[in-house]
């Protein structure tokens, strides 16, 4: 038994499992059999380095343990996941900068092509300041970051710009800042509509604070450069605005959920049609989403909802508001599961969920199985509680 805090200061017994699920103890089920009826990607996680100097502050430069942050995207690719490198779930502007960004995608689309991984990074503007910038400096700045990722031979994810919502003053100068950066890239990207409650500095994306009229500008830019976008991602947390989005964009062009909430419908899909996956839960979940997927390639839509509708607790959780806090659950959740050795985060994040928090966390995926190792999660999830002053 092991004694885990609740958010009143009481603290409650709690039985670890024994086994970790079946999909978590074998070997990757979909190794030698990526998941075919559906674009899978995980956005992956950083490992910060805790002996670097400064490492693990909040006002540090990012110091990546660039062993283990490999490691865990080998992890990814071994159950034929794909990766989606340099997201949000990276911490990307909220402790990796730019210099930390361009290494860390340099360094994994060079691993992705020493294993045959399929590796998509995210483009953006955060080397810029703070605040409104000429609409000239935002492209540059695209353009820079552009150039990194397919210098690579990686597939860009063109990112939400809070310089470019600091500076565009309407619908319009999106249209031309976005259609610029289609018409020189040298392959169809993927656009990625990232909604405020990650990241609060988006709000009014697309120009609008209507989020019908920001639809409509951002699928005006899409259908305005046909063959220049493989799909969209979309992060909005709303099931029924996704599903008619993605009805309405054009042919070809897939839609990628970002939505952590509904993801088991979403992927699903219905008589018209269903949505890929572009996925920060998909880090901590990776064994049963390849395992779900791969019983969707077969037809068995049933046995996918078996394995993936119990994991959307752990979501909700983890993704509960502030949302933008997520990482600190997923970060948690890889060095429970020992693909990390300390729970450090880079920008001193590890701080920015409560023990509570943490504890229900730990207890629902351990109820998940998702633990390839639960005597050593629950060894860790002991000593973290003691640091607290927690006492077993």
């Amino acid at each position: 038994m092991i004694r885990l805090p609740d958010e009143n200061g009481a603290l409650r017994a709690y039985e670890p499992r024994a086994e970790p699920a079946p999909a978590v103890a074998g070997p990757p089920v979909a190794a030698d059999r990526p998941p075919a009826s559906r674009t899978v990607f995980a956005a992956a996680h950083v490992t910060a380095d805790p002996f670097r100097e400064g490492a693990g502050g909040p006002e540090a430069p990012a110091a990546p343990d660039w062993d283990a942050t490999l490691a865990f995207r080998r992890h990814l690719w071994s159950h034929g996941l794909c990766v989606a490198e340099a997201m949000d779930t990276a911490q990307r502007g909220m402790g990796l900068g730019w210099p930390e960004a361009a290494e860390l995608i340099e360094r994994s689309a060079a691993e992705a092509k020493s294993v045959g991984g399929r590796i998509a990074c995210g483009v953006g503007t955060d080397q810029l300041p703070p605040g409104a910038h000429a609409l000239g400096r935002v492209r540059a700045a695209y353009e820079e970051q552009a150039e990194v990722v397919q210098r690579a031979g990686a597939q860009p994810i063109v990112m939400a710009s809070r310089a470019l919502a600091a500076s565009a003053r309407g619908p319009e100068e999106y249209l031309e800042v976005y259609g610029h950066l289609l018409r020189q890239s040298e392959r169809p990207v993927v656009l990625h509509w990232l909604g405020p409650m990650f990241d609060p500095q988006l709000e009014g994306y697309w120009g609008s604070f209507d989020l019908d009229e920001a639809t409509d500008t951002f699928l005006r830019i899409i259908g305005q450069h046909p063959g220049k976008v493989d799909g969209v991602k979309v992060s909005l947390l709303d099931a029924g605005r996704e599903v008619a989005l993605r009805r309405r964009l054009p042919a070809g062009v897939r839609c990628y959920t970002g939505d952590d909430f509904h993801y088991p419908d979403l992927v699903a899909g219905d008589e018209l049609g269903y949505s890929d996956a572009l996925l920060g839960v998909f880090d901590p979940l990776a064994p049963l989403a390849a395992e779900a997927v791969r019983l969707l390639d077969d037809g068995d839509t049933l046995g996918f909802r078996a394995v993936l509708d119990p994991t959307v607790a752990l979501a909700l959780h983890l993704f509960e508001a502030p949302t933008r806090y997520y990482k600190t659950g997923v970060v948690l959740l890889a060095w429970l599961a020992g693909h990390q050795d300390h729970f450090v985060m880079v920008g001193g994040m590890q701080s920015a969920r409560s023990l509570p928090h943490l504890a229900r966390a730990y207890e629902l995926a351990d109820g998940l199985g998702l633990f390839p190792d639960p005597g050593l999660a629950e060894e860790r999830m002991r000593g973290l509680l003691a640091v607290h002053g927690v006492a077993h």
